[in-house]
């Protein structure tokens, strides 16, 4: 077998051993000894191919975040993208609360206080849908502080949720988390005060121009662009 081919193969080894190491015992139980045992490959492997047991569990949350990442993109959209807002926060707790070591190693924070590229690919994702819900007009605020609000409660719902006890969680508090967040940056299509109006019209409006000074087909000038998404952001954020 290749030198290459063989490395590869080590390294899926190591990776999937990992994973059902931290799957069944949590990171404690993620050790050099009981990674290569299981593996079946030497200590010196293991640094050799990911340079520290940090690096192993880097690659161990990245495989995670891929599977749930796959996971967000099979939902696919429907013509409700308010509905496609509940069902990508209902796929995140699930996530999390099926997977709370995977989960902890994804939005846990690191040491080095860096952020994964795929991460940000899950943030993107979210800006995106919260975008759709922007351009039909059911948008309070702008999309950065939609998608700021959504994240971080996402998070801290799910992180309150594993590090409590079983017996102290509160089964509903997702659920009443996601409506209070929906409520709190969506509008309905009907009966909205005039500020909420504004404030919906400016967010689909920098949506339907490209959301920043770059982008879009448009008459004015980079600059003129760079002003007018000044304005409109902070007139969809007026009523937020």
């Amino acid at each position: 077998m290749p030198i290459s081919t063989a490395r590869a193969a080590a390294r899926n080894r190591i990776v999937l051993a990992a994973t059902d190491l931290l799957s069944d015992g949590g990171r404690d139980a993620v050790t050099t000894r009981s990674v290569s045992a299981a593996a079946g490959v030497q200590p010196p492997t293991i640094y050799r191919i990911f340079g520290d047991m940090d690096g192993l569990l880097d690659a161990v949350a990245r495989q995670a975040f891929e599977d749930y990442l796959r996971d967000k993109h099979d939902l696919g959209e429907t013509d409700d993208p308010v509905d496609d807002l509940r069902r990508s926060w209902d796929l995140h707790v699930e996530f999390g609360l099926s997977k709370p070591a995977f989960y902890i190693l994804m939005y846990g924070g690191s040491a080095d206080g860096k952020v994964s590229p795929l991460r940000s690919q899950a943030v993107a994702r979210l800006r995106a849908m919260i975008a759709r819900v922007a351009a039909v007009g059911r948008l309070r605020m702008s999309v950065e502080r939609a998608t700021a609000l959504m994240y971080a409660n996402g998070i801290g719902v799910v992180l309150t949720q594993i590090y409590q006890s079983p017996a102290d969680r509160d089964p509903d508090l997702p659920a009443v988390a996601r409506d209070s967040i929906i409520r709190t940056i969506t509008t309905e299509t009907a009966q909205v005060s005039p500020s909420a109006v504004v404030s919906a019209q400016a967010a689909a409006l920098r949506v339907a121009l490209g959301g920043d000074s770059a982008t879009g087909v448009h008459p004015l000038s980079r600059a003129e662009m760079a002003l007018l998404d000044d304005w409109l952001r902070r007139l969809a954020d007026s009523a937020g």
